[in-house]
C-alpha cells in the first residue's frame, strides 16, 4: 500500500460501505424469518398433491435456504469489511503516530512516489544519530507491509468468497477478515506439504495435514483453495504414495494407524470443494474424471478411480461431478467386463498394491465400492445413476430376457441398477481380518436407500424432504420386481435388508395400495375386489405426487419381499415399527371430524378400520412367515435378534413421532389436521410406537422357541394388539361415539390379513417351486 494512501486516507466511503450491509442485514433478517416461518412454514402444512407436491414444496424450501445464505454471505462480507476498515484505521493511526514522534527527534517524513523518506534535521540532530533513523524507518515499513497485507488479503478473501457460486449464495460463515485470510493461506500451507514427495513426508508434517483437514473439511474458502493448489492429479499421486507400505517405511509405521481419519478428513475436504462453483473446480473435477481409467504413475497398475473413490466414502460431493464420474466408471467396467461378460478381475487388490482403503472393511482396490459410498450421500446422483442404461439391445453382449408376446429369449436392455444389483460378479474382497468383505454389496443398498427416498442413506426423511418423484418411484418398482423374480438376490445378502428394510418402510401407503384384494388380481388394470371398497383405495391411502409419480407394485411382489425382508431381524425391524406407526397415522387422519369431504373414505369408520388393520395384518403377516422361516429353518436365527431390531428403532424414530414424515413422504396430509398437522396426531402414533417397543422388550418370541406354530399365534397377536391400540388411540384423541366398538373391528381386520398373508404365501412357494422345476 501507497504511504501517502495510507497517510491520507478518508474512511468515509469505507465506513459507509460497512453501514450498508448492517442495515441490508437487518431487511435480510426479517426476510429470512419470513421465509423459514411464512413461507417455508406454509408450504410444509400446506395440502400440496399432483405436480405442486414435488416441485412447488421443493422449489420453496430451496429458496428459503437461499435467503439464509444470503443472510450468512452478507454477514460474512460485512464482517470482512468492518475488520478491514478497523485494521486500516489502526494502521494509519499508528503511522500518523510514528511520524509525530519522528518530529519530535528531529527528523521529517515526506512521500516520495508511492514510497517515503525518512530525513534528519541538520540541527539539533536526532538523538541516537543515524540508528533513530533507521529504526523510524523500519517502524514505518513495518506499518505499510501490515497495512497491504490487510488489504491484500480482504480483496482476496471477499473474492474468493463471492466466486464460490455462479448463482445463489455461500452459506460460509467468517466473522472477520483474519478468519478468511487465515483459511486461505492455511490451505496453501497445506497443499504444499501434500505436494512434496510423499518419501519425504516427516511425521509432523503428516499431522499438520491431518488436523488441518480436520479442521477446515468443511470451510468452502480452503477446501476450494487445497484443492485447486493439489490439482486432481497431484491429489491422485499424494494418496497412492502415502498409502504404500514401501514409499515412507519410518512415516507408515509411525503413522499408519491413523490413515483412516486421513482418509476421512480428505475425502470430506475434496467434497466440500466440489460444491465450489469456481472454474478451478470445474478443471479439477473435469481432471479427474479424466484421469480415471489411466494409470495414477506411468509404469504402476493402479488407475485413477481406484484411487480417488476411496476419496468419496464421506461428505456430500456435487452432483455434477458423481455423475460424470460414475458414467466414466461405468464405461472402463464395461471394457473390464467384456460388456458384463466376466468378473472384473483388473479390480482385484494384490500384494503388491497399495492400501487404499483403511476402513477396514475392504481392500479398495474395487473402485465401485467407494463410489456407491458417495452416492449413499448424495441422492439426486445416485437416482439419475441407477436409473441410467448400462447396455442397449444393440450393444455386443449376452444379457437376455423373455419375449412374452413371442415366447422366446431376446437380447436384453440394461440400467446400472440391472448390472449392479443382478448380474455384476463382484471381484473378491476381504476385511482387515481376511474374512469375506461384504462391504460392496451393503454401499449398494445404502446407495439405493438414497436413490429410491431421496435423502441420505441412514436418514430418516424430514418434513423439507419432498415426496418421491418418478424416477425414484421408477427405480422402486424395478427393485421391487427383481427381489420378487429371485429372492436370493436379497436373502443371500442380508447386509442389504436393512437398507432395503428403510426403502420399503418410506412407500408403504404405496404397498398399503398394492394389495387390496387378492393375489389371483396381480395386473394393475384387474378389477378391483369387495375389500377395496369401488376403488377408493387412492383416498384410504392417500399419496402425495402426481400419478406418474406413485409406485405401482403387483400383489405377489410385495408378498415375496415382505417374506424376504422377514428374514433379517433389521429389514423386518424397519417394516415392522414404519407400519405400526403409517396405521396409527392413518387411523387418526381418517378418524378426524374436521377431515374435508373430498379427502374422507366414502365408507363407515368400521370399514375404515377393519381395512386398514386388514392391510395392516398382512403386512406384518408376511413378516412374520420370513420370521419363523428364519428361527426355524436352516439358519436358525435368534428369535431375540428380532425383538432387539424393533427396540434398536427407537432411537431412529425419536424425532419422526408424531409425524407421517417417518414413514414415508409419500403419505399426504391436509391442511385442517392430517397425520402432520393435526395437534392429536403425535399422541396417536407415540402411544402406538411405545406399545411396539413395550412389547420387543417383552421378548415373547424367544418365549415361543423354535416351534412353528407358537411364533405365528404370537406374532398374529402382537400385530392385533398394536392395531387395537392405534384405532382406540385415534378414536378417543377425536371423541368418536364408537370408541368402545373399535377394537373389535381392529381386531377382526387385523387377523383377516394374517391369514391373507398365510394364503399368499403358500401360494409364493408353489409358484417358485414351480418355477424353480421349469427353469
Amino acid at each position: 500500500m501507497d504511504f501517502e494512501a495510507l497517510h491520507s486516507a478518508n474512511f468515509k466511503s469505507l465506513d459507509d460501505t460497512v453501514d450498508g450491509w448492517t442495515k441490508m442485514l437487518v431487511r435480510l433478517a426479517d426476510l429470512k424469518k419470513d421465509a423459514k416461518d411464512g413461507l417455508r412454514g406454509k408450504a410444509n402444512k400446506a395440502n400440496w398433491a399432483g405436480f405442486n407436491a414435488t416441485v412447488s414444496r421443493e422449489f420453496i424450501g430451496k429458496t428459503a435456504m437461499e435467503f439464509s445464505d444470503a443472510y450468512t454471505q452478507a454477514e460474512s462480507i460485512r464482517n470482512i469489511i468492518r475488520d478491514t476498515q478497523g485494521e486500516l484505521k489502526t494502521q494509519q493511526r499508528l503511522l500518523k503516530e510514528a511520524i509525530e514522534r519522528g518530529r519530535g527527534n528531529h527528523m521529517s517524513v515526506k512521500p516520495a512516489g508511492s514510497g517515503f523518506t525518512v530525513t534528519p534535521n541538520p540541527d539539533p540532530k536526532p538523538a541516537n544519530g543515524q540508528n533513530d533513523v533507521n529504526e523510524l524507518r523500519g517502524e514505518l515499513q513495518g506499518i505499510l507491509n501490515t497495512a497491504t497485507e490487510v488489504d491484500n488479503t480482504a480483496s482476496t478473501s471477499l473474492k474468493a468468497l463471492v466466486d464460490l457460486t455462479d448463482y445463489g449464495f455461500s452459506g460460509q460463515y467468517y466473522a472477520d477478515r483474519d478468519s478468511a485470510a487465515k483459511a486461505i493461506k492455511e490451505a496453501e500451507n497445506l497443499a504444499r506439504i501434500a505436494k512434496k514427495n510423499p518419501e519425504d513426508l516427516t511425521v509432523k508434517e503428516f499431522d499438520a495435514l491431518n488436523n488441518g483437514l480436520k479442521k477446515y473439511s468443511g470451510d468452502e474458502l480452503f477446501t476450494e483453495r487445497f484443492a485447486e493448489q493439489l490439482k486432481a492429479k497431484g491429489t491422485l499421486e499424494f494418496w497412492t504414495g502415502i498409502t504404500d507400505i514401501n514409499t515412507n517405511r519410518d512415516l507408515y509405521d509411525a503413522r499408519g494407524e491413523q490413515l483412516g481419519d486421513l482418509q476421512k478428513n480428505l475425502s470430506l475436504t475434496l467434497a466440500t470443494a466440489t460444491q465450489a462453483d469456481t472454474p478451478e473446480m470445474r478443471r479439477w473435477t473435469t481432471e479427474m474424471t479424466d484421469l480415471g481409467s489411466q494409470p495414477v504413475h506411468k509404469n504402476g497398475s493402479t488407475q485413477g478411480f481406484q484411487v480417488m473413490s476411496n476419496l468419496m466414502r464421506w461428505g456430500n460431493f456435487d452432483d455434477a461431478f458423481l455423475k460424470n464420474y460414475g458414467t466414466k466408471l461405468m464405461e472402463t467396467e464395461k471394457a473390464a467386463t467384456d460388456n458384463g461378460r466376466i468378473k472384473p478381475m483388473v479390480w482385484t487388490y494384490r500384494d503388491m498394491d497399495p492400501d487404499l482403503n483403511h476402513t477396514g472393511q475392504d481392500s479398495g482396490s474395487d473402485p465401485m465400492i467407494g463410489y456407491l459410498k458417495a452416492l449413499s450421500n448424495s441422492p439426486d446422483a445416485a437416482t439419475e445413476f441407477f436409473n441410467d442404461p448400462f447396455l442397449s439391445t444393440d450393444e455386443d453382449h449376452d444379457f437376455k430376457e423373455k419375449d412374452e408376446k413371442n415366447n422366446k429369449d431376446v437380447k436384453a436392455s440394461l440400467s446400472n441398477f440391472d448390472y449392479l444389483f443382478e448380474e455384476r460378479d463382484w471381484p473378491p474382497e476381504q476385511d482387515k481380518d481376511g474374512e469375506d468383505s461384504i462391504s460392496g454389496r451393503n454401499n449398494l443398498a445404502m446407495a439405493l436407500e438414497a436413490a429410491t427416498t431421496g435423502h441420505p442413506a441412514g436418514e430418516m426423511p424430514t418434513p423439507e424432504t419432498p415426496p418421491h418423484t418418478a424416477e425414484q418411484a421408477r427405480l422402486m418398482e424395478s427393485l421391487v420386481a427383481s427381489i420378487s423374480e429371485d429372492p436370493s438376490r436379497l436373502s443371500d445378502h442380508g447386509q442389504m435388508a436393512d437398507s432395503i428394510g428403510q426403502i420399503t418402510s418410506e412407500y408403504l401407503p404405496e404397498i398399503n395400495q398394492s394389495i387390496g384384494g387378492t393375489e389371483d388380481n396381480t395386473s394393475r388394470e384387474a378389477e378391483d375386489t369387495d375389500d377395496s371398497k369401488d376403488g377408493n383405495d387412492d383416498k384410504l391411502f392417500p399419496v402425495a405426487g402426481a400419478k406418474n409419480e406413485i409406485a405401482t407394485f403387483e400383489h405377489r411382489d410385495i408378498t415375496r419381499l415382505l417374506v424376504t425382508l422377514g428374514q433379517s431381524p433389521d429389514g423386518s425391524a424397519a417394516v415392522e415399527v414404519g407400519q405400526a406407526a403409517y396405521m396409527a397415522n392413518l387411523m387418526d387422519y381418517h378418524l378426524n371430524p374436521d377431515l374435508p369431504s373430498e379427502h374422507r373414505y366414502p365408507h363407515p369408520p368400521q370399514d375404515t378400520i377393519e381395512e386398514i388393520s386388514r392391510r395392516s395384518g398382512e403386512i406384518a403377516g408376511g413378516l412374520a412367515i420370513g420370521r419363523q422361516e428364519a428361527i426355524v429353518g436352516p439358519a436358525q436365527t435368534e428369535a431375540k435378534d428380532f425383538a432387539d431390531s424393533v427396540a434398536q428403532q427407537k432411537n431412529a424414530w425419536s424425532g419422526a413421532i408424531g409425524t407421517s414424515i417417518g414413514v414415508g413422504v409419500s403419505f399426504i396430509a391436509t391442511p385442517v389436521g392430517g397425520a402432520i398437522a393435526g395437534g392429536v396426531a403425535g399422541t396417536v402414533s407415540s402411544m402406538v410406537l411405545e406399545h411396539v417397543f413395550q412389547q420387543s422388550e417383552t421378548d415373547a418370541l424367544s418365549q415361543a422357541g423354535r416351534d412353528a406354530g407358537r411364533l405365528w399365534e404370537e406374532g398374529m397377536e402382537r400385530n392385533g394388539s398394536t392395531a387395537q391400540e392405534a384405532a382406540v388411540a385415534a378414536a378417543k384423541a377425536h371423541d368418536a361415539p364408537y370408541q368402545n366398538q373399535v377394537a373389535d373391528w381392529a381386531d377382526e381386520g387385523s387377523s383377516d390379513g394374517f391369514m391373507r398373508a398365510s394364503v399368499n404365501a403358500r401360494r409364493m412357494a408353489d409358484e417358485l417351486e414351480t418355477e424353480i422345476q421349469g427353469g
